[in-house]
């Protein structure tokens, strides 16, 4: 291995970095409000991939139908749970908040599919295409739940990917796509050293969400509100917090990540319906080295799975997944060494 060849996987490991960065703030921030692993993560981010490979092949998007059907189905239930309550008044509003306001992005994209449309209306649509998608299907899936374990969130997440996964091969077929870059050009540095435009877009724009992020949190109500759900919930809602609408913000900064997520990566990868399950992964190995709960942690270890992986493929390319896997071995052991584990009492464990 030489210098160039270091530096090539250095940057290619820096920009895969910065996707599983974006990838693990979502993970993280959803996991921290509602104590869920979204599974489904990588899935939106594949379903933006390829509806934007679908815009520019000049087809409707069947992202279109999905988004529908579940609008319909949130409808539904928000309906049901309001008539429970004896809350029949709000049901227009609930109405217009999860059935139509939903539907814009897809009336959007009805009128602009099709060839002469500008390529930066495709991404914008592609992105907003995927947007409700985590709102939904939280409304649908997880707030009926919400109480309930760990475990079994989980259990439903992991069932709710295998479920869009196969709705994803339904809708888009086997075949992979890939996009047109969304900057060309190249900077080169000393040496002869290039760095690809694209590979400059997704490192700039991992920078520019995280510090977007951080302002966020620091500076605005609905960012302290998430904090607030996240430190305690019972607490939050004690002085007034909804861990309901903290938890659909959530949701929705996570669809708006994925949608980014998938619309930087198409032009640089050959997106399939199941390409979203490995980002997720690996996004979830950046997220366990921050113990789910730390952003900065989250961050710096998404970059060093990013660049392990570079590195790990020009070494082995057939056990780069294994070897980026295997991190988790030595964290996990770490993180259980320095945690502070009590004893339980036995006679707490008698019937």
């Amino acid at each position: 291995m030489t210098w160039d060849v270091a530096l090539i996987l250095l940057t290619d490991g820096l920009a895969n970095g910065a996707v599983y960065l974006l990838a693990g703030l979502g993970l993280v921030l959803v996991f921290s409000v509602t104590r869920v692993v979204f599974v489904p993560f990588g899935d939106i981010a594949a379903f933006a991939a390829l509806t934007l490979a679908a815009f520019e092949t000049g087809r409707l998007p069947p992202t279109i139908g999905l988004v529908a059907v579940l609008a319909l189905l949130a409808t539904l239930t928000e309906s049901a749970s309001l008539l429970r309550r004896g809350q029949w008044r709000s049901i227009p509003g609930a109405a217009l908040a999860w059935g139509l306001l939903p539907l814009l992005p897809c009336a959007l994209a009805w009128l602009a599919a099709g060839p002469g449309t500008p390529a930066w209306l495709h991404v914008a649509l592609a992105v907003l295409l995927v947007l409700p998608i985590a709102p939904l299907l939280a409304r649908v899936v997880f707030q009926p739940i919400a109480d309930a374990s760990v475990l079994v969130l989980l259990i439903v997440s992991l069932a709710l990917h295998f479920l869009l996964s196969n709705l994803g091969l339904l809708f888009f077929g086997p075949e992979g796509s890939r996009t047109r870059a969304l900057v060309d050009g190249a900077l080169t540095l000393g040496a002869g050293f290039t760095v690809g435009g694209q590979v400059l877009l997704m490192l700039a724009a991992a920078g520019a969400l995280s510090g977007l992020f951080f302002l966020v949190f620091e500076r605005t109500v609905a960012g302290k509100a998430l904090r607030a759900t996240a430190v305690n919930r019972v607490g939050a809602r004690l002085v007034g917090i909804r861990p309901a609408r903290t938890a659909r913000l959530a949701y929705g900064c996570a669809s708006l990540l994925a949608g980014l997520i998938g619309v930087l990566i198409a032009p640089v990868t050959t997106m399939y319906y199941d390409s979203g399950f490995i980002i997720g992964l690996k996004a979830f190995v950046a997220a366990i080295i921050g113990g789910l709960v730390s952003y900065p942690m989250t961050a710096l270890g998404a970059l060093a799975v990013g660049v392990l992986e570079s590195f790990a493929s020009f070494w082995s390319g057939a056990l780069k997944d294994v070897i980026v896997f295997s991190l988790l071995i030595p964290v996990l052991m770490l993180r259980s060494w320095m945690s502070v584990h009590s004893e339980e009492d036995p006679e707490e464990l008698e019937p």
